[in-house]
């Protein structure tokens, strides 16, 4: 029988069990049993010591989130504003709008029916088709930029240069060049810069961290990570270019004439993005940085292939292998099929723990299989019933008002998409690349 179980909408089985990283949300799952010391001579915490613990770690945490709202009178909201109101800035908003402190006062975008939506959700925003509105606004404290890739870099040095706290959407680049461009600008500044990889703030993700700095996976060789979502070309809304500044969105793209699917997939065209190794991978790579502590591959390989979308310029279907000095790692991304999403594995000599944005879970190599399976129970399981995504929202708010550094620095995200790129010239080049530490660049192998 297995040590943990899904706690679901019940209380967890054992209060022994549940960890302050999970406490401070509302029924999120249960969480380890105390051990994270590595090999099998672990440390178990007693109840007293534990509850204890888990008790001084979640009010100190509670205390830290009222000070710093408290400290926010009703004139101090941060005043946030929105550049590029795609699906997922929406999203954001959504979630931003409810969270203390904060009020969405203006909303930017050059395709006017997007513009309207937005201003569904924050009906007191200015509307404006120029984002450098929004800059030279000095009652402004900080911006969203949801926008697609290509104008992740300027928007993001002009915010800078403007003043603005800034939250960016991942990948934060759309070449490696830009990447560091934006670390020199950020760095230099004092503007507080969240990236959107939320799965730093993310309070399973979290968990996930400690128990692999426990050493309890034992030594790690291989970490598996795949994506699959479903994808087409399908059937486009009709876009009404009256409504819509095509020359402003191009921004420092090349010039081209409108396409519906370049406009509406622009993940998937090498102009504006970087496919689905930047787009989805950039999330998993940055969790494998963070949680190995490693920076950048040393080489990688990959294929790719459309066998779905053949009007993409990416591949719809991509096997990736990205090397690190001790460790392997295996990305498979498809879009021809949604089961599973996406996830990482982490094998190691110990264990392994498999997480995705549903649930962390931890499986000894030494303890014996279910009958009929080739999988013991996990020793760990913990399920997220929240969105990493409001706590990353959360962090940024909090570190605007401490001037900290937030959870996923601009370096970081650098680092992540840099690995992406990495591994898109090995795609684009059709043969292994190697990462020089000397030149900070990347060679053919």
């Amino acid at each position: 029988m297995a040590a943990i179980r899904e706690a679901g909408e019940g209380a967890c089985p054992d209060p022994r069990i549940l960890h302050p990283a999970v406490r401070s949300h509302s029924r999120p799952g249960c969480a380890y049993n105390g051990r994270l010391h590595p090999g099998r001579h672990t440390m178990r915490h007693t109840r007293r010591h534990f509850l204890a613990s888990t008790t001084a770690a979640t009010i100190a945490a509670l205390g830290t989130r009222l000070a710093a709202s408290t400290a926010q009178g009703a004139n101090d909201r941060i005043r946030v504003g929105i550049i590029g109101t795609g699906g997922r800035a929406r999203g954001l908003m959504n979630q931003l709008k409810d969270l203390q402190g904060v009020a969405i006062t203006a909303v930017c975008d050059v395709y006017e029916p997007r513009l309207l939506q937005a201003a569904k959700i924050a009906p007191e925003a200015q509307r404006v088709a120029d984002y450098r509105r929004i800059l030279d606004d000095r009652d402004i404290d900080a911006v969203l930029i949801g926008t697609p890739d290509h104008w992740h870099r300027g928007m993001t040095l002009d915010a800078v240069s403007a003043g603005k706290d800034i939250y960016v959407e991942k990948p934060i680049s759309r070449t490696l060049e830009e990447g560091e461009e934006m670390v020199r600008a950020v760095e230099a500044s004092k503007q507080v810069v969240q990236t959107g990889t939320q799965q730093r703030s993310w309070d399973h993700w979290k968990l996930g961290k400690e128990i692999v700095d426990s050493g309890r996976l034992g030594q790690i060789t291989f970490v598996h990570l795949y994506w699959y979502q479903m994808g087409g070309s399908g059937t486009f809304q009709p876009v009404n270019l009256e409504q819509l500044d095509w020359k402003a969105w191009l921004g420092p793209a090349p010039d081209q004439p409108f396409v519906p699917q370049r406009f509406y997939q622009w993940r998937h065209y090498w102009d504006f993005g970087g496919g689905q190794l930047t787009d989805l991978m950039t999330h998993w790579i940055d969790v494998v940085h963070w949680y190995l502590d490693v920076d950048v591959p040393v080489g990688a390989s990959v294929t790719g292939t459309n066998h779905r979308v053949r009007e993409w310029e990416a591949p719809d279907t991509v096997i990736a292998s990205l090397q690190y000095p001790s460790f392997q790692v295996a990305h498979l991304g498809s879009y021809g099929s949604r089961v599973d999403d996406g996830g990482l594995e982490f094998r190691g000599t110990e264990a392994v723990m498999k997480i995705d944005r549903n649930r962390l879970a931890v499986y000894r190599n030494d303890a014996s299989n279910v009958p009929g399976t080739y999988a013991p129970e996990p020793e760990i399981y913990v399920r997220s019933h929240s969105d990493g995504s409001i706590a990353h929202l959360q962090n940024w708010l909090d570190c605007i008002r401490s001037r900290d550094v937030p959870t996923a620095n601009i370096r970081a995200a650098h680092q992540a998409a840099r690995a992406s790129h990495i591994a898109n010239a090995a795609l684009r080049q059709g043969r292994p690349v190697r990462w020089n530490a000397a030149t900070q660049r990347i060679e053919v192998a």
